[in-house]
């Protein structure tokens, strides 16, 4: 028995004793004594009651301090209750609340940094990150995952059929689910545009149930990669080879008896000389475009004046443009500095110049103009009264050998590189480059770069 019990029994037998032996005497007296004795053990019994009473408060109050200490210990935010400590079994229970109430908030403080921790993680993953239950139920899901399937507030505990539109990764997971296997594939998903993801799967177990964690990278930009380094591969090929093919037919030719032909061996070596002039065009761009696109040159840049490459850029094509009676224009032309490497500056200019010359209509014009803009940045823009570009092409044309007209531009001795050497140069300056085209009314090229600083004059 331990001592609240001993004690509760004391005070019920120091009570309930003399009301006892009171009834006792009152049962064999009577009269006034026995009436005495009948009040006497009335109050007595009013008294011990009270007594009672009060012990029971006591009790009370202090099992409720220990219940509101114990129910504050799992919230940190709230304050806990003093306990007041005392000799018998409720104090002991007091002093064990206080020592275990410092080490529950360490705990807890702990699990809650280390859920910050890893919610932070994930949610600055650059891969997506996806737990479903055994019943493909979304258990947890990343911020990356959300817009990797353009959906957003995906609750707890909806179906994952319910959030994918494509049944791949479905498929993936109920695979994981059934087998318990990991598995990786590579999975296809239409958000806006076709985006492919390698899909890592695992198992994920407990106790209770099963699930699947899936993990999803985003390789849409590698596999763009390597479709461009194919197609790339596959253009410079043929490229190369219409030329060199050209070239090696008619030097057979000479060798073969063309050269006793003075009518024609004058006209085999010109052709054999142009394409041996595209040839070397040709390698010219692919070298310029490699050295922009791996940050050639080292140099540091320096202070450009767009007025001065504007105008050696109009001096240099303004025979090619009188050949093709094309008359070249300057509007407004402001005194503009900018910050880059001059030599790939001019010849973007020249690009988009001689590219507005060369698609232009007879008798056409060519208009070269300069301004400030509100922003601290300078337009220069190309525009031109040529062939124009259709609305579907326009996205394509700063894509390496990528060409509108196809037979016009070789008819031209287009290499299929100058707009993309236009926007690697200007992109190393930080600056960008846009096109507006009305297909069969022209054309208009714009440049937007940085004025330079005050800190780099």
């Amino acid at each position: 028995m331990n001592t609240i019990s001993r004690r509760s029994v004391a005070l019920a037998a120091v009570i309930v004793t003399p009301l006892v032996v009171l009834l006792e005497v009152f049962a064999h007296e009577g009269g006034a004594l026995g009436e005495m004795l009948g009040i006497a053990g009335l109050v007595w019994a009013v008294i011990g009651l009270g007594i009672v009473w009060g012990a029971s408060s006591v009790f009370s109050g202090r099992v409720r301090e220990l219940t509101a200490f114990a129910d504050t210990m799992p919230e940190l935010s709230r304050p806990r209750p003093r306990l007041r400590p005392g000799d018998d079994e409720l104090g002991d229970l007091a002093r064990v609340l206080s020592r275990t109430a410092p080490r529950l908030e360490e705990v807890l403080n702990g699990l809650s940094t280390e859920l910050a921790r890893r919610e932070a993680i994930l949610a600055s993953m650059t891969e997506g990150v996806l737990a479903v239950d055994a019943k493909l139920r979304v258990s947890f899901h990343n911020e990356f995952f959300s817009r990797a399937v353009a959906t957003h507030g995906i609750s707890e505990g909806v179906p994952l059929i319910k959030v994918l539109r494509d049944p791949a990764l479905f498929e993936l997971l109920k695979r994981v689910v059934d087998t318990g296997e990991t598995l990786s594939q590579r999975v296809k998903m239409s958000v806006g545009e076709e985006r492919t993801f390698e899909v890592y799967a695992t198992p994920l177990a407990s106790h209770s149930s099963r699930g699947a964690l899936a993990i999803l990278h985003d390789i849409t930009p590698l596999e763009r990669l390597e479709r461009v380094k194919r197609d790339f591969v596959a253009n410079v090929s043929h490229e190369f080879r219409t030329p060199l093919a050209t070239i090696t037919g008619y030097a057979e030719t000479l060798l073969d008896g063309g050269l006793d032909d003075k009518r024609n061996r004058r006209k085999f070596v010109e052709v054999i000389q142009a394409n041996s002039v595209r040839l070397n065009n040709l390698a010219a761009d692919l070298i310029t475009l490699s050295q922009l696109e791996a940050g050639w040159p080292e140099a540091q840049p320096a202070p450009i004046h767009i007025g001065e490459v504007i105008h050696n850029a109009i001096s240099t094509l303004e025979p090619v443009a009188r050949l093709n009676g094309i008359t070249l224009r300057l509007q407004e032309i402001e005194d503009v500095e900018v910050l880059g490497h001059r030599i790939h500056f001019e010849q973007a200019l020249v690009n988009l110049v001689d590219n507005a010359i060369k698609f232009n209509k007879p008798s056409g014009e060519v208009c070269v103009k300069a301004v400030r803009t509100s922003n601290d940045h300078v337009e220069i823009s190309v525009s031109d009264t040529g062939i124009g570009i259709p609305r579907e092409d326009q996205s394509r044309i700063f894509e390496r050998f990528y060409r509108v007209d196809k037979a016009r531009s070789r008819q031209v001795g287009g290499t299929g590189l100058g707009l993309s050497i236009v926007r690697h140069a200007v992109e190393q300056m930080g600056g960008s480059v846009k096109v507006t085209s009305e297909f069969g009314k022209g054309s208009c090229f714009t440049i937007t770069l940085p004025q330079l600083s005050s800190d780099h004059r």
